[in-house]
């Protein structure tokens, strides 16, 4: 039977935030700190955990990125996702992530991250990608999550959509926060803040 690898992306496999290197990559510092100075009543309201983490969420995607051309944003996406996010990988993450390709294992990011700043990297890596998904209308970004954030409960629904953890062996799963606990759940090998 096949073997499969699950990694969390934002701390786990990289050293910081892809969203907030992003974002400061996609509309430049000045703009990016004065966003988040504005910003901080909502966020300071989410790290005392009196509002959730996607409408935190949503209020930093609205601010940055709500009216902007798909097109622009994949490309700048990209280029981010080819640039800058290899530097980001910790070394022993992508250690780790390497041995499962060699060992021919099914290997998937699940990550709430969206897939615009994530993918290009993936593809290069060879291994799968489940992700959020933002809100389009008329090519547009909207600010908006299509969809639920993939967080928590959501990554292990979203992981069931395209497998069945029965087919597989053994799963290992790499996760550095509470959002990821109901991915380590699914484990036979959970790592939490570890790679062996």
């Amino acid at each position: 039977m096949k073997k499969l690898a699950l990694f969390d992306f934002d701390g786990t496999l990289t050293s910081n935030d892809t969203l907030v290197e992003f974002l400061k990559f996609y509309v430049g510092d000045s703009r990016f700190y004065f966003g988040m100075t504005l910003l901080s009543p909502f966020l300071i309201a989410y790290k005392l955990k009196v509002m959730k983490n996607w409408v935190a969420k949503e209020k930093v995607l609205t601010y940055f990125l709500k009216g902007e051309p798909i097109g622009t944003f994949l490309s700048r996406g990209k280029e981010f996702a080819l640039t800058k996010v290899p530097d980001m990988i910790k070394q022993e993450a992508q250690e780790r992530l390497d041995w499962h390709k060699a060992q021919d294992h099914r290997v998937i990011v699940v990550s709430a991250s969206a897939a615009g700043w994530i993918e290009a990297w993936t593809e290069k890596e060879g291994i799968e990608l489940i992700s959020t998904i933002l809100e389009l209308k008329e090519g547009n970004l909207t600010g908006k999550i299509k969809g639920k954030n993939c967080y928590g409960p959501e990554k292990e629904k979203r992981i069931r959509e395209i497998l069945n953890p029965s087919d597989y062996s053994q799963i290992y799963a790499y996760g550095d926060s509470r959002g990821d606990r109901e991915m380590l759940a699914l484990a036979s090998d959970p790592f939490f803040r570890k790679y062996h």
